[in-house]
């Protein structure tokens, strides 16, 4: 049994997930969201779909985007 990285558990149907270099165990996918998904510049949720890049950074919508944007 192998351990989740981010919650502690202790689960036999455990799984691994690489991102680059960088390889974490979790329990869940919940916990693989917490611990791997990037966070929205804009309200800081986090980006678990297809997302939005304006100008290199990443947001969880469009509505996000342009708000972040407005001004520029």
């Amino acid at each position: 049994m192998a351990t989740c990285d981010v919650c502690g558990n202790s689960y036999a149907n455990s799984f691994t997930v690489t991102q680059g270099a960088l390889t974490r165990t979790f329990d869940s996918f919940e916990c693989a969201i917490h611990a791997m998904a990037p966070r929205c510049a804009h309200c800081r949720c986090a980006v678990i779909g297809h997302g939005v890049e304006a100008g290199g950074t990443v947001y969880c919508c469009e509505h996000c985007a342009r708000h972040s944007h407005k001004g520029e």
